[in-house]
């Protein structure tokens, strides 16, 4: 799935909390800041509501102002790292701008194409004034979105080499990525793999390169929002919101803020930039993927059932006893179509779900099962690392970098209350840039 790169070349600027405080945070020299944008390919743009045959591609000179206009706002804010969907890779001559622009302005970038030919892709620009790169590469989903993601592995460089004592590892991973869309309820399995095979994937890549553990970032147009699965999946997995984080806002604050007007005319927050520090307890990722198919599930169930009794009784099926087989368990997750068909779940991880649900082993669920493991799982049944167990396998001298967020903003400002503005016109999507100070970690090993 992963290819590796190399690299080509080009700045940085936006924060208080909101937009003036970030615009003075970019320009600290001790800090780093990430924005990442869908900036709308011109091949998805419709020129008029009623019609989907005119497109902006259609027309040059449309195209072109607008995304030199978006060039133009990243170029005066100058962010450390940039991360793009919906590149119009298809196009060279939109290509080349970028490139350009962003090389000559003092960018390293990198750009990939969707599978199959789709039009759109991903870019992703380091500065060389604050990192070195160290490798690059590119992931394909190959799977019915024709998704992709990118990894750059990167090295902070002055000044923040001389604010950190030498013992101090400055490396950082960055993951950009374009989820895809949730159009029906079948999909949103393909979206939690998709989440899951970049963190399979960066597991192994750190494993395979014997690195110690680094902060993550994680950014891109996850289609999702706070009160879904994917969000919950990486939670459990010790990634923080960086909006989030620096707005103190809750998992519980679902409707704070905004990022996107879809297709539909709906407007929800679905752009992230995820933290990972390298100090943060993590579960298993197997565990963590598990509880959310498991959350899926139960999700599905309440929709059809009050009660978790009337949930049971449906599992159990024509079952004569009171517990639940595996034959009624798989007929259950057949008829909430998460099997059956190309995107759902395979015959392995149907085992292996039913593996986890029958704690004793004795191949059926009893209603206590049932309780524990997919009605109300509790956190005694995770299998989680407490934060106190770094300091059994830390020694004083070994330390990494890591990140506190600093400040975060959108633009446009309005959709920080929850608004979409008419006159917005650059993207169906908002720009989200994070500002990071770097600070001194402890360094905990990998572990498989």
């Amino acid at each position: 799935m992963g290819r590796s790169k190399r690299g080509t070349t080009k700045g940085r600027k936006s924060s208080r909390i909101g937009s003036y405080a970030v615009a003075s945070s970019i320009s600290d020299p001790t800090s780093i800041s990430c924005t990442t944008f869908n900036i709308l390919a011109p091949i998805y743009k419709r020129l008029n509501k009623e019609g989907q045959s005119c497109r902006e591609s259609d027309f040059r000179t449309y195209w072109q102002t607008r995304n030199h206009r978006i060039l133009d706002r990243l170029l005066h804010e100058r962010s450390s790292i940039i991360c793009l969907q919906e590149f119009w890779v298809g196009n060279e001559e939109l290509v080349n701008m970028y490139e350009r622009r962003l090389g000559n302005a003092g960018y390293i970038h990198f750009k990939l194409a969707r599978t199959n030919n789709r039009g759109d892709g991903l870019l992703t620009a380091v500065h060389k004034d604050y990192f070195r790169v160290l490798n690059h590469r590119e992931l394909l989903f190959n799977d019915i979105g024709d998704r992709v993601a990118q990894l750059l592995h990167v090295e902070l460089v002055a000044p923040f080499s001389k604010c950190l004592s030498n013992n101090v590892q400055q490396e950082i991973l960055i993951v950009n990525t374009h989820l895809l869309f949730p159009h029906d309820s079948s999909l949103c399995l393909v979206r939690l793999n998709q989440v899951y095979k970049i963190l399979q994937y960066v597991e192994s890549y750190q494993r395979e390169n014997k690195l110690v553990s680094m902060p993550i970032i994680l950014c891109g147009d996850w289609n999702g929002s706070k009160q879904g699965h994917i969000y919950k999946f990486l939670r459990s997995q010790g990634f923080a919101s960086s909006y989030d984080t620096a707005h103190q806002y809750t998992d519980a604050d679902a409707q704070k803020w905004v990022s996107h007007r879809n297709h539909r005319g709906n407007i929800c927050g679905v752009d992230f930039i995820w933290l990972l520090n390298p100090n943060r307890s993590r579960k298993l990722l197997k565990t963590s993927w598990t509880e959310t198919v498991f959350g899926m599930f139960k999700y599905l169930l309440r929709r059809t059932f009050l009660t978790e009794i009337d949930a049971f009784a449906f599992l159990k099926a024509d079952c004569c006893g009171d517990y639940i087989t595996y034959v009624g368990f798989c007929q259950t997750l057949r008829q909430l179509n998460l099997i059956g068909h190309p995107h759902g779940l395979s015959v392995e991880e149907t085992r292996d779900l039913w593996v986890q649900a029958d704690i004793d082993g004795n191949g059926v669920l009893d209603y206590k099962e049932f309780q524990q493991q997919i009605w109300n799982p509790s956190s005694e049944n995770r299998d989680e690392m407490s934060n106190g167990a770094w300091e059994d396998i830390v020694d004083d001298t070994d330390q990494t970098v890591g990140f506190s967020v600093k400040n975060a903003d959108l633009f446009p400002t309005e959709v920080e209350k929850g608004t979409w503005p008419e006159d917005y016109s650059l993207s169906d999507h908002a720009r989200l840039t994070v500002v990071f100070s770097p600070v001194r970690m402890p360094c905990p090993s990998l572990t498989s």
